[in-house]
């Protein structure tokens, strides 16, 4: 298969070898750009604390302000090119392009940048919230369908193409217009008309005092997708971590790396979406800059005749494959053909019990896969069905799978998967299966391994007793890369101007006396029952070096006699012997014969034949 890989990536001119390089090194990416607008209720209820006696507590309008803060510090990091913007409603002053009361627009829909982030950060704290009074202060009056209708125009405005557009709207008050049915009617009008043109609507709740009931009035003003439960909703959020996960989970659109047939037998078929759910992240490459003007600079490569100097047109040029001693030439049409194995999709193959998964199958992280309508209708209710069944007799679907048109197939197996809700009602696993890529069997390897040196029951009984005392529960996101994570605080400081970046804390460090204190003596006691009484951790560097010094001296020398160099030389057949050989010779004889190869033959072929 390593053949096939290279042969694939080989091929093509310098943009498909960009797309297909992509997904082999675990990057994908998306045609579009994601838009988000902040739309955030400032009425006095908002920067009302729950708990007046704690000045520590943030108010809903300070979570929102924090949540919405480190959205966009994530946005700078990840997608840069994604759209945001911040809106206020129910203010005392306005500022917006239809002259609405009570409506004021922060920041209108751009990329996140250092600016956007200093403007947001002065309305933190008690220092914040005077700020903000001062600024544009608290209204007493709004009209939601109106500040849905300053965001549809936000997004009216931009002049590029996004991907998916959004409105996550933060309020602690659960039926704005209970006292003025018109202007609920108007609101709900306006949302279905936000959902009619693509505009989703996501609520972000806080806790108020007696509750907030979803059921008065937002249930019918929010986006609800096909695939989502109408009936399962975020409860309140009372603190900031609560309101994070919440942001989280709805910021990013669920984006498909594509949409394929999955073709349970010849007649049956069902489309499915391939999600990507879990990418490494890199430190971004340095942009080249134009020393005089620090505009980014553009890479252009072309080709030349060798012979002449002449530039070559595409047309110019073909393609070869080496075979043997041959150089087959390929038309392009030719190695356009040959790289196109089969269609894109997945072909089930059969189904095996799950335990014959095993952990040295791993390949790369997996994918996941979900049902979609837009090709065929029925495929949420069959895929459904297959998933539940798979589940109940704990087996896996044995597949056959091809990403794009040029791309070779793999051997996956598709692992059933329930969802799963956290105590704030926000789905922590989807509902669906896991791709997992299985390996060829040119992928294996035979590693030779060393003899076991077994150890007696008393040794592992000790270890068995230090392992139980070490175990935690490990979660994969709990651990940050730490170089990343210093990286981008350094760029952060240069963006803000700050004195100096914030350290990031190594979470992949050991806590090296946590684990003292769990183990007390326990270390101890097993070095006394592996390791003889004289054994120096400190000194076995040391003692290795000599050994190493000891049996250089020890080594046998290769020795050739004069009668046999004389042979070689008048043969010509001098260069057979090994460079060992070569240099011992050199030695016997007192010559310096440098130490490549050549060096030596040359010095002891002129020695002998002045000799």
């Amino acid at each position: 298969m390593s053949g096939w890989e290279s042969y694939y990536k080989n091929e093509g001119d310098e943009e498909e070898e960009e797309q297909d390089e992509g997904p082999e090194a675990g990057e994908y990416k998306y045609s579009g750009r994601d838009s988000l607008i902040f739309l955030v209720d400032a009425s006095r209820a908002m920067f009302e604390s729950q708990n007046e006696g704690d000045e520590d507590e943030l108010t809903p309008f300070e979570m929102s302000i924090e949540c919405i803060l480190s959205v966009y510090t994530n946005k700078i990091i990840s997608s840069d090119r994604d759209l945001l913007a911040v809106v206020f409603y129910g203010t005392k002053k306005d500022k917006n392009s239809v002259n609405f009361k009570n409506i004021y627009v922060l920041q209108e829909l751009d990329n996140p940048g250092a600016k956007r982030v200093l403007e947001l950060d002065r309305f933190k704290g008690q220092l914040g919230k005077k700020h903000f009074q001062d600024l544009i202060g608290c209204g007493s009056d709004y009209s939601l369908s109106e500040a849905l209708w300053v965001c549809a125009n936000l997004f009216s405005d931009v002049q590029f193409k996004m991907s998916h557009k959004r409105i996550m709207l933060f309020t602690n008050e659960d039926d704005p217009h209970g006292s003025d049915s018109a202007k609920a009617s108007r609101a709900r009008t306006k949302a279905a008309d936000l959902r009619d043109t693509g505009i989703f609507l996501d609520l972000m709740h806080l806790k108020k005092p007696g509750g907030f009931d979803i059921s008065l009035f937002y249930r019918d003003i929010i986006s609800i997708a096909e695939d989502e439960d109408i009936g399962v909703h975020f409860e309140e959020s009372s603190k900031l971590e609560d309101l994070l996960r919440k942001v989280r989970a709805k910021e990013n659109k669920k984006r498909a790396l594509g949409r394929l047939k999955f073709k349970l037998s010849k007649d049956v078929a069902l489309t499915v979406g391939i999600y990507n759910l879990v990418q490494k992240a890199f430190r971004p490459p340095p942009v080249r800059l134009y020393r005089e003007t620090n505009e980014p600079v553009k890479t252009k490569t072309r080709t030349f005749n060798v012979n002449n100097g002449s530039l070559l047109l595409p047309s110019d040029t073909k393609r070869s494959q080496s075979y043997g001693s041959r150089q087959i030439v390929l038309e392009k049409e030719e190695t356009v053909q040959l790289k196109r194995f089969d269609e894109p999709g997945l072909i089930l193959i059969g189904f095996k019990p799950l335990i014959m998964l095993k952990k040295h199958h791993y390949l790369r992280p997996s994918l996941f896969v979900y049902p979609e309508e837009s090709m065929v209708n029925g495929s949420t209710a069959l895929f459904s069905a297959l998933l539940t069944k798979c589940l109940e007799k704990e087996v896996m679907a044995v597949c056959r799978y091809t990403p794009r048109h040029n791309s070779p197939p793999y051997f996956v197996t598709l692992v059933p998967q329930e969802e799963e809700l956290d105590d704030q009602k926000v789905q922590v696993t989807p509902p669906g299966f896991q791709l997992i890529f299985l390996p060829y069997a040119d992928d294996k390897r035979k590693v030779p391994f060393t003899e076991k040196v077994l150890a007696n029951p008393e040794q592992v009984d000790k270890m068995k007793t230090i392992v139980q005392k070490l175990r935690f529960n490990y979660r994969s996101d709990s651990f940050e890369n730490p170089v990343l994570q210093q990286h981008f605080r350094n760029l952060e400081a240069l963006a803000l101007d700050l004195m100096e970046p914030e350290q990031a804390v190594d979470l992949t460090l050991p806590k090296v006396e946590a684990m003292d204190k769990r183990l007390g003596s326990l270390v101890d006691e097993f070095k006394e029952l592996v390791y003889p009484p004289d054994y120096n951790p400190q000194g076995k560097t040391t003692k290795r070096k000599q050994d190493d010094e000891g049996s250089r001296n020890k080594r046998p020398k290769v020795e050739v006699s004069e009668e046999e160099l004389k042979a070689h030389i008048s043969k010509g057949t001098l260069g057979k012997l090994t460079v060992p050989m070569l240099k011992e010779a050199c030695r016997v004889y007192g010559l310096k014969g440098g130490m490549k190869k050549q060096e030596l033959l040359d010095t002891l072929t002129r020695h002998f034949q002045e000799g």
